[in-house]
């Protein structure tokens, strides 16, 4: 009898046998799905209604503006733009552009992208989070398998893309768009949240952190939006890079134009090969590690980050940039649109219904709505900066930082000076984004200073969304995700508030319809100054609320 005798290479990673006598890989992963499903009784059910009321309204406003053959072939004009095609997708049946073309022009990225994200945050949420906190460390030592709580999250994001999906087909079916055409949408808005999913999966393995594979997952987000475009760009119906993006194989279906089946074999085949990636790796590391190790840092940290600012730069400045980042290229894109809209109007006389422009100074008008649209991003960065504060509290780091010396005060002042600081950084970059777009289209730089500056119009109202957030952290912890209402209806309100024919006193509700449309408009300081009032009162009511609770809370 001969024993054969390996040795693993020195560089990999040990592969992890189970001992004898361990459970089998996958048992508990029925308890383990229901449980998941359990825990997000709420989450799924709201991210479906969401993609419902979204497609649903859309598709409404998108019917009341483009009524006719002539609007629909002004709007295929804007596709000659390289900008356009990057913003939407490729463009099909230009010459006999249909509603349905267009539905899939304008909305397809609108879906698939959220789709995207909402299985990358749950796909770590209920993996790399849940060992991050320990939670599954006591979950697995019940009779439960090392494979079955990835299986289990990974089958809750298939459930969440079924309900999405079901909504987007409910959605377009009952507006009339053409039936098999909309099960093919809605099919590939579920596939490609997968592929994200399985891409989110194998970050978990990677890293340690929760959020540094939530940043790795939304990363690749971003790259296949940038692949896509850039590809679309280089040819408007896809080129060969365009086919390097999930959701180039989503929009090559050719919905609602010429419609093909077999570019949904990608994100099936691509799913099941990160599936398998993510089982194989979770396999080769022990539970709470990652396969890649993290860098043990300096012996010492620098003086700038001993304090509740410095960990707060420390912590949010990656997503800070990343994001302020998409915003600007978001905002050159739109603002290159500035002169494409003169014979357009002429066409499409509704989207005065739409929009407020004057067009006796169209380009000023429509960079001033561009500035209001994209306006969303700062006080959604914002908001998102000041709940990390309240996930450190969960996560019981906060009291940490207050043992070591820092008040509380001194850490909600430093944590949300911080993130406010980079708030207004990327609304000024907004604005500039939107200057140098329409200095491209016009060749007059004078826009990019005009721009700027107006952008500033939009710090009031971005600082209030900030200071609700810190309000709800300080005096209501357990519901301060109710910190993104206002952010949502800000953004339903500026985007659609004039086609869903709103209340003035319910769009009134939204900070960002309360800022004038400069450089449209004459600035008018009041709304600015009550705005202003109610983010210092809001602020000070949090400062308090958090000195006066038990932490955590």
């Amino acid at each position: 009898m001969s024993t054969a005798t390996t040795t693993a290479p020195t560089t990999a990673a040990p592969r992890h046998r189970e001992p004898p006598g361990a459970v089998e890989p996958f048992a508990g992963t029925g308890w383990l799905v229901r449980l998941m499903l359990r825990l997000d009784r709420v989450r799924i059910p709201a991210w479906a209604l969401s993609f419902l009321a979204l497609v649903a309204g859309s598709v409404a406003s998108l019917e009341a503006t483009y009524p006719t053959a002539e609007s629909l072939q002004a709007r295929a004009a804007l596709m000659d733009n390289p900008a356009a095609v990057l913003m939407t997708g490729p463009a099909f049946a230009l010459d006999d552009y249909t509603f349905g073309a267009m539905v899939a022009n304008e909305l397809s990225l609108w879906i698939f992208a959220p789709a995207a994200v909402m299985s990358v945050l749950l796909a770590v949420r209920h993996t790399r989070a849940e060992e991050e906190s320990g939670r599954l460390e006591v979950v697995r030592a019940l009779p439960v398998g090392r494979l079955a709580p990835p299986t289990a999250a990974l089958v809750t994001v298939a459930v969440a893309n079924l309900a999405v999906a079901l909504s987007v087909a409910a959605a377009l079916v009952g507006t009339g768009m053409e039936p098999v055409d909309s099960v093919a949408f809605a099919v590939a808005a579920g596939l490609t949240g997968m592929v994200f999913g399985g891409v989110a999966a194998v970050a978990a393995q990677v890293t340690e952190h929760a959020r540094a594979a939530s940043g790795a997952g939304l990363g690749a987000v971003a790259l296949a939006f940038l692949v896509r475009g850039v590809g679309d760009v280089i040819d408007s119906q896809g080129s060969w890079l365009s086919w390097f993006s999930p959701f180039a194989w989503a929009q090559q279906t050719r919905l609602y134009v010429d419609l093909r089946w077999w570019p949904l074999v990608l994100p099936v085949v691509a799913t099941v090969v990160l599936l398998v990636l993510a089982a194989s790796l979770a396999r080769r590391r022990d539970l709470g590690a990652g396969l890649r190790p993290p860098s043990p840092g300096p012996a010492g940290a620098r003086a700038s980050l001993l304090s509740p600012a410095g960990l707060a730069w420390r912590l949010t400045a990656g997503t800070f940039v990343a994001w302020a980042i998409g915003l600007v290229l978001f905002a050159v894109a739109f603002g290159t649109l500035a002169t494409a809209l003169d014979g357009m109007v002429e066409e499409m006389p509704a989207i005065t219904d739409w929009v407020e422009i004057d067009l006796a100074d169209l380009t000023r008008s429509f960079a001033a709505v561009m500035l209001s649209i994209l306006g969303i991003g700062p006080p959604a960065l914002l908001v998102w900066g000041v709940l990390q504060l309240r996930g450190e509290e969960q996560a019981g780091r906060l009291e940490g930082l207050l043992v070591s010396g820092s008040s509380r005060t001194a850490v909600l002042a430093g944590w949300c000076a911080t993130v406010t600081l980079w708030a207004l950084a990327a609304l000024v970059l907004l604005g500039l984004g939107v200057g140098v777009g329409v200095m491209l289209a016009t060749g007059d730089a004078g826009w990019v200073v005009e721009l700027t500056a107006a952008s500033l119009a939009y710090v009031p109202a971005t600082l209030l969304h900030g200071a609700v957030a810190v309000a709800l952290v300080g005096l209501l912890p357990r519901w301060s995700a109710l910190a993104w209402a206002p952010v949502l209806w800000s953004g339903l309100v500026v985007w659609l508030g004039g086609l869903l024919d709103l209340p003035d006193w319910a769009a009134g509700l939204a900070p960002l319809a309360r800022t004038p449309l400069v450089p449209g408009v004459d600035l008018a300081w009041t709304p600015l100054l009550v705005m202003a009032a109610l983010a210092v009162l809001l602020s000070a009511a949090g400062v308090v609320g958090l000195r006066r609770r038990d932490l955590p809370r």
